[in-house]
């Protein structure tokens, strides 16, 4: 089968309430796509719901896949709670180690190789909270790189973080992308998509379209997202489309 992940009419939100409606996309093995739309369009509820975090309201999402790496958002990190950066990574060796297992030389040597990818080497025993927004990021893409998981996913992987530290990223999410893996990242600068990104799924609670990026980032459907978003009326808790016809 080639789609690690599907979802089909999935809706996600909290108590009751969709963020996310009704959902159709296939997300095709070794694809490289960015998640797109306007504030409170659903985009971060979607990767939460794919990883398993939220349970959807209706539908089905469907994983073909062996792991799934999940890269939140810092503002979700306790950067106060007492531990080093290799602590952090070493995270990453969940899966192998199980919650209680002992952290060995060679995944210590496996922790200091992904430091090294990352440009942390030096920083083993730095605690989180001493680190910048960028050394931050760059410690959890290292962690990341230890799931070694088919399917990563990334919540604004490239906020509030310096150039240098973007590009560097970046480049490491294009060498997932090489290696096949299929990385779905949620992003707000729409030049890094266009760049980087060969497909786009543009959110707007609805889908408003799903695709090759340069067919999906048109001025129409940025503006019929922008609609969709600001159609939205808190009582009836949905988005409605400022006109008829589907989505492109």
């Amino acid at each position: 089968m080639n789609e690690p992940l599907a979802l089909r009419d999935v809706s996600l939100g909290y108590e009751q309430r969709p963020a996310v409606r009704r959902l159709n996309a296939v997300f095709e093995r070794g694809s490289l796509t960015a998640v797109v739309g306007p504030n409170g369009a659903g985009k971060s509820t979607l990767l939460k719901g794919v990883v398993g975090e939220l349970a959807p309201l209706e539908g089905q999402i469907d994983v073909h896949v062996n792991g799934i790496a999940y890269l939140p958002q810092q503002s979700e990190i306790d950067r106060a709670f007492p531990i080093t950066v290799a602590d952090l990574v070493a995270m990453g060796l969940w899966s192998h180690i199980g919650p209680f297992g002992v952290v060995t030389r060679a995944h210590r040597r496996r922790v200091d190789a992904a430091l090294a990818a990352v440009g942390l080497t030096g920083f083993e025993r730095r605690s989180i909270g001493t680190l910048s927004g960028g050394q931050m990021q760059r410690a959890l893409f290292a962690r990341v790189l230890l799931q070694d998981a088919e399917v990563v996913l990334l919540d604004e992987p490239f906020t509030a973080i310096d150039s240098r530290t973007a590009s560097d990223l970046i480049a490491l999410v294009g060498q997932w992308h090489r290696e096949g893996r299929t990385v779905i990242a949620v992003l707000h600068d729409l030049d890094t998509v266009r760049e980087h990104f060969p497909e786009s799924l543009l959110l707007a609670r609805d889908l408003v379209a799903h695709g090759e990026t340069t067919s999906v980032l048109t001025a129409e459907n940025l503006m019929q997202a922008r609609q969709m978003c600001e159609a939205c009326t808190t009582a009836e808790h949905t988005c409605g489309r400022p006109h008829s016809g589907a989505a492109s």
